[in-house]
């Protein structure tokens, strides 16, 4: 524990000053040195997240957290304590010039993927929760989200093996988990979620934390 720790904040320290893609927008969103065997991976941070410091900040972050309480139980501090939250791409992108978020090239993609490949061999999960079709795409074929949400898979990725459940992203803009099938297959992806062991030890240490408060 001591020296994953240890290579986990050197890891975040690295990742916090690097300047690779000359488009993206500084400074590097990173949810902290959180030593977990879950690693939520979202597609890149929006214009909110870099002022307020943290993954997942704004309105798609409230949907996510609310998904993750119903489910799981586990707030938005008990997730944020708990879960390593990681990115494909960890700087925002910026806006298209026609309006929103401005999708990140392969290139970008690439650049970043070194850093997803470190968090995994450092923590070697046993649970990937990928948010969004891009970060999906990043270990499963994923040709439509109908395909893959409400399925738990193993991959091998960065020399390690998990699981992998996906989610569909949460931003308000996308009505898919709002309509049929993909409200139904969301609830299916939560429910693996919430039995998968590694949520459930998440839950069981959250409880002790709270028996153990005055």
């Amino acid at each position: 524990m001591g020296t994953t720790h240890a290579n986990l904040a050197c890891h975040v320290s690295a990742l916090r000053v690097c300047t690779t893609c000359p488009d993206m927008h500084r400074p590097v969103v990173s949810g902290g040195v959180v030593v977990s065997k879950v690693i939520l991976v979202g597609q890149a941070p929006g214009d909110k997240e870099p002022t307020l410091g943290r993954p997942f900040a704004w309105t798609a972050g409230r949907t996510l957290f609310r998904w993750f309480h119903e489910n799981t139980g586990l707030d938005e501090a008990a997730f944020r304590s708990s879960i390593y939250m990681a990115a494909v791409c960890r700087c925002f992108p910026g806006k298209k010039p026609r309006g929103g978020d401005r999708v990140p090239t392969p290139r970008e993609i690439a650049n970043c993927a070194g850093w997803l490949e470190a968090e995994f061999q450092i923590l070697q999960p046993s649970l990937v929760i990928p948010v969004g079709k891009l970060a999906i795409q990043q270990f499963v074929v994923c040709r439509s989200l109908v395909e893959v949400i409400g399925r738990q898979m193993r991959i091998r990725f960065a020399g390690e093996t998990a699981d992998v459940i996906p989610l569909p992203h949460p931003s308000g803009a996308s009505p898919w988990p709002r309509m049929e099938p993909g409200r139904s297959l969301l609830e299916d992806a939560l429910g693996l979620i919430a039995r998968h062991p590694a949520i459930r030890h998440i839950k069981g240490r959250a409880r002790q934390r709270r028996q153990v408060q005055p």
